[in-house]
Order: structure tokens, then C-alpha cells, then sequence
């Protein structure tokens, strides 16, 4: 798919007939800077709603089955509607025998600006693309044509594919002599189960490598405006999962000791429980006054952001409706660069 929009100041774009791939299609237009409104109404299939939905809470897209197409700069049918070669189901897709191989690349936290180069030639080289919903998907655009495109994305509380079932396709494609590129948002050991898919692959003999992503730890905070290091602040920083809260019986980490650390803290996947995360560091004694920021959806053209201190940063990201995917900065760095 190549999709290309005239240019100019943030063109309007209205797509009809939406398919189970729209967040292709969405990603490959908000790249070049459109505003997207989908014509959708209740009779798309089921897949696709998700993906709209996940989308439209992501405010990368607006929802609107009434849209006139002649309120829009451009209008344009869903070009991946209709399956394409290599896809499930036509004849391409049979493969040959034999051992392929799996590459596992990070894309970074979603812009495709932040894609790897290495990761770009995977992408264009490969048979079969295992995507994630947080990796930039307008990249594809740049694969084959012939190339099978498989998404096993996971909204929060939401759809989602079971981790054993992307290892099972991985190491499926594989084995029937194919190149499979795992595409993932951010970076493949960063909360991102890339150690799991390695293991799954290797222990049926397949041969895998790895194409490093810039990890949205990092990333997203640089982006909006958060050095998680600064002279005479702190000496470092450490990334720890919110996906459960600390007094959750899965809770694996020590909230009293990061609470007394003195280093940057930067929480992924914490927006449900930041509130249980925020009293817990105060009551291990983290001053209430530490600056702390939330930001949503980085490095996209939806990226938003809020601060405020500790104490009532939960608050804040809640009033401002700030939802995931979400970073949170605890520390003094929060503020160390003059606006």
C-alpha cells in the first residue's frame, strides 16, 4: 500500500468502507499530517470495530458513520479492504518447506521517524509481518506486495491476542520456510515478551535475531520536553511496569525502596493504577512536591501530556483524560528544562 495525499496545512481525509486493517491505512495518512475522520457503521465486522475503537481513544482518528464526503479535502475507500496477495485464504500463501527464520524488531514508540534502519530492511525483506497495534504501522507501506500481513494486537481491558498464540504463528510461518518479521512497538525486551518469542522460536530450531527498537521509556519523555537524567539532579533512572498496582498480590516490585532511590522513576503501562502508585511512594516517604508528568500516546500525532507533582498528578491525568498507551516521570527532571 502507498498512499500519498496532496500536500498542505494538515489536509482533511475521509475513508470509507473500512477493513480489519485500517490502522495501516490510519497510520500511513496521520504520518503526513491529515486529519482522519472513518465513515463506519454497525454492520463492519467485529475486528475492525476493535481497531476502530482503539484508534478513536487514541485520537488518532474520529468515528462517524453520517460524515459528508464534501466536508473533506480528500475521500478515499480503504485500499487494504480487500485482501491481498499473500494474505490468509489466497493462493500465495502456501510457503515452501523447510526452516525459515524470525527477526524480532523494535520500532520505536510508534512514529515511523524513529524506526530503525535495520528494522526498515527487515520489513521490507520479509514474508510474513507479526504486528503489534503500538509499532509504526505506516512502515508497511514500504514491504511487498506479495507480503502477509498479521496483526495480534492487545488493547488494554480490551481485544487482544494471547502471547502463546503469536509464538504459535511466529514459529508456524517459520517452519514452513518463510522470513517472519515480529514488528513491535518500542523495544523487544522492554516489557515487550521479546525474550519469550526468542525461546519459543529457539527451542523448535528456528534461527531468530534482533533488530533493537528505541524504547519508549526514553523516547517519550525526550519528546515531550523530560531528560530522565540532568547534572546535579539525579545520577540515573529506572523503568518499572504499573500494570498492576502495588498492593496487587502479582505486584513484583519493591514501591518502598524506588520510593527512597533519589532517580528518576519512569512507569509504563501504570495509567490505572498511578493514583495506588502515587500514595504508595508517599508513604514510603517520596515528597508529595517530587514533579512528576503523564504523557499519552507518544511520538504521535495524538501525543498529549499533563503535569504536576506527585501528589496530584493521578488527579491531573485523569481530568484531562490521558489514556493509555501512557508514560509516567517521577523526579526533579520533570522541570529541569526553562520553557
Amino acid at each position: 500500500m502507498n498512499l500519498t495525499i496532496p500536500t498542505g496545512a494538515s489536509p482533511s481525509v475521509l475513508i470509507t468502507t473500512p477493513g480489519p486493517r485500517i490502522a495501516e491505512t490510519v497510520h500511513a495518512l496521520t504520518d503526513q499530517g491529515a486529519v482522519v475522520t472513518v465513515a463506519a457503521t454497525d454492520l463492519i465486522e467485529a475486528t475492525t470495530r476493535a481497531a476502530l475503537d482503539d484508534l478513536s481513544g487514541r485520537r488518532l482518528v474520529t468515528v462517524d458513520a453520517h460524515a459528508l464526503p464534501q466536508d473533506f479535502d480528500v475521500v478515499l475507500r480503504d485500499p487494504l479492504t480487500v485482501p491481498v496477495a499473500g494474505s490468509p485464504g489466497s493462493p500465495e500463501n502456501d510457503g515452501s518447506p523447510g526452516t525459515g527464520r524470525v527477526t524480532l524488531v523494535g520500532g520505536g514508540p510508534g512514529s515511523v521517524d524513529l524506526l530503525t534502519v535495520g528494522g526498515l530492511r527487515a520489513v521490507r525483506e520479509a514474508d510474513v509481518l507479526v504486528c503489534d497495534r503500538l509499532a509504526p504501522l505506516s512502515v508497511l507501506s514500504e514491504a511487498r506486495s506479495d507480503v502477509e500481513v498479521i496483526h495480534v494486537g492487545k488493547i488494554p481491558r480490551g481485544a487482544f491476542t494471547p502471547q502463546e498464540s503469536i509464538n504459535a504463528l511466529l514459529v508456524e510461518h517459520a517452519l514452513a520456510g518463510k522470513y517472519v518479521v515480529r514488528l513491535k512497538g518500542g523495544d523487544n525486551y522492554v516489557f515487550g515478551r521479546g525474550g519469550e518469542e526468542w525461546n519459543a522460536c529457539a527451542a523448535r530450531g528456528i534461527p531468530v535475531d534482533v533488530v533493537p527498537g528505541v524504547s519508549s521509556a526514553i523516547a517519550v519523555p525526550a519528546l515531550a520536553g523530560i531528560p530522565l537524567t540532568h547534572r546535579g539532579l539525579t545520577q540515573g533512572f529506572v523503568v518499572v511496569s504499573g500494570h498492576v498496582g502495588p498492593k496487587d498480590e502479582r505486584n513484583e516490585a519493591d514501591w518502598a525502596a524506588l520510593a527512597r532511590c533519589g532517580l528518576t522513576i519512569v512507569i509504563l503501562m501504570g495509567v490505572a493504577a498511578l493514583a495506588e502508585i502515587s500514595e504508595t511512594l508517599i508513604e514510603h516517604g517520596m515528597d508529595p512536591s517530587t514533579p512528576a508528568a503523564c504523557i499519552a500516546d507518544g511520538a504521535m500525532p495524538s501525543q498529549r501530556s499533563a503535569r504536576g507533582t506527585l501528589e496530584d498528578i493521578a488527579a491531573i491525568a485523569d481530568a484531562q483524560d490521558l489514556t493509555p498507551p501512557a508514560i509516567t516521570v517521577i523526579g526533579r527532571v520533570v522541570s529541569a528544562l526553562e520553557a
